[in-house]
């Protein structure tokens, strides 16, 4: 019998999944001050890296101090976030073979906020707040300190720091690198005209708003090694009127196609609030779906997906490669099992975990 697709490897750029499901970067706002992991990554990481699931993508981490959502996002800015980063991977590796990727960003003018279970609202300067950077000087909320227009001398900066994180990232041994264009933050920003009102080389035209995501994914590709995979997150739309849409997605994914871009990964939204959308099971797939239809890497697809037939549908159908699944991952971090014994497929499971295999279910685990 032929074995579910979801339960088929995937290869992405040389890296070869044992599977088709990705366990997405999801922000964990408990690092501490200075962006350095804690044993909660430990202990969070080591749960979904026991998880079967092909790919685990840890937390979108800063490449610059100003560039995190809260104070207690992760940072790989700084040689002691590379060290706590290094204490967190041993342990966890030291007990699971899943690829492990990282996701590395900028929150741009949504940095400087509380934790979510704080509120979430931007930090005043006197609250241990900072002065957030954007394309332009336009607050993310009317009610918000404005950003501050970033510099070419900033751009330059940028692009630096996600070398350097890019250049750690390789020295920590990860398997992949997944930058951040999505859910408004700093690359967003640029792409969406909501957003960017620059009349530089930066802004204005879709070629010009494309202009740094593309020489930040060329600089990130040409210092990590080409046998690792380079891919990339995007919001599809940002579902406002005259905003980020998904015929500009295709004309950004076609370039980063050309440039040898190793996946793409289709999200949408979190760049207004004005954003008006209905959320439902597989609301973003069509996005992925779209991008199948137009470019040849491999298109990831996120968006509600819970169920274990509805996943598998979405792969053999075609609609996309692989599918990502965030907080469906923390509420089962399981998933991937559950989903193995309802399609009939088998999954990997620690040594330790092997007599919990059900005995209606012989070789669940492979």
């Amino acid at each position: 019998m032929a074995s579910p697709k979801l339960f088929t490897p995937l290869e992405l750029a040389g890296l070869e999944l044992a599977n088709r499901i990705m366990i997405s970067p999801m922000c964990q706002y408990s690092a501490d001050e200075h962006g350095n992991m804690t044993d909660w990554h430990t202990i969070h990481l080591g749960n979904l890296a026991l998880s079967g699931a092909g790919l685990l993508v840890i937390e979108a981490s800063a490449v610059a101090p100003e560039g995190r959502i809260t104070p207690g996002d992760v940072g790989l800015y700084s040689d002691a976030n590379e060290q706590a980063m290094a204490r967190t991977l041993e342990a966890v590796r030291a007990h699971s073979p899943m690829p492990i990727g990282i996701q590395l960003g900028h929150a741009g003018r949504k940095a400087s906020c509380q934790a979510p279970w704080e509120g979430g609202a931007q930090l005043s300067l006197e609250a241990g707040g900072w002065q957030t950077v954007a394309p332009s000087e336009v607050p993310y909320q009317d009610d918000q300190r404005p950003p501050r227009a970033m510099t070419l001398d900033d751009i330059e900066a940028l692009k630096a720091g996600f070398v350097a994180s890019a250049r750690r990232a390789d020295r920590l041994g990860f398997d992949l690198i997944e930058l951040h264009a999505a859910h408004g933050y700093l690359l967003h920003e640029f792409l969406s005209p909501l957003s960017n009102q620059r009349d530089d080389q930066y802004g204005g035209s879709l070629e010009n708003r494309m202009r740094i995501v593309l020489e930040i994914f060329d600089a990130v590709r040409e210092v990590f090694p080409a046998d690792k995979p380079v891919g990339i997150r995007i919001s599809g739309s940002d579902w406002v009127e005259g905003g980020w849409d998904l015929a500009q997605s295709v004309t950004l994914a076609k370039a980063l196609d050309a440039r040898g871009c190793s996946f793409i990964d289709c999200s949408g939204g979190g760049l207004d609030p004005r954003q008006a959308l209905d959320v439902g099971p597989s609301y973003q797939v069509p996005f992925a779906r779209r991008m199948k239809q137009e470019i040849a890497m491999p298109v990831i697809a996120v968006g509600l997906i819970t169920e274990p037939e509805q996943a598998e549908g979405i792969v053999f159908s075609g609609e996309a490669d692989a599918v990502a699944l965030a907080r469906g991952m923390l509420f089962d971090p399981r998933w991937p099992w559950h989903a193995a014994a309802k399609l009939g497929a088998s999954v990997h499971a620690p040594k330790q975990y092997l007599r919990s295999q059900p005995h209606t279910l012989k070789g669940l685990f492979g």
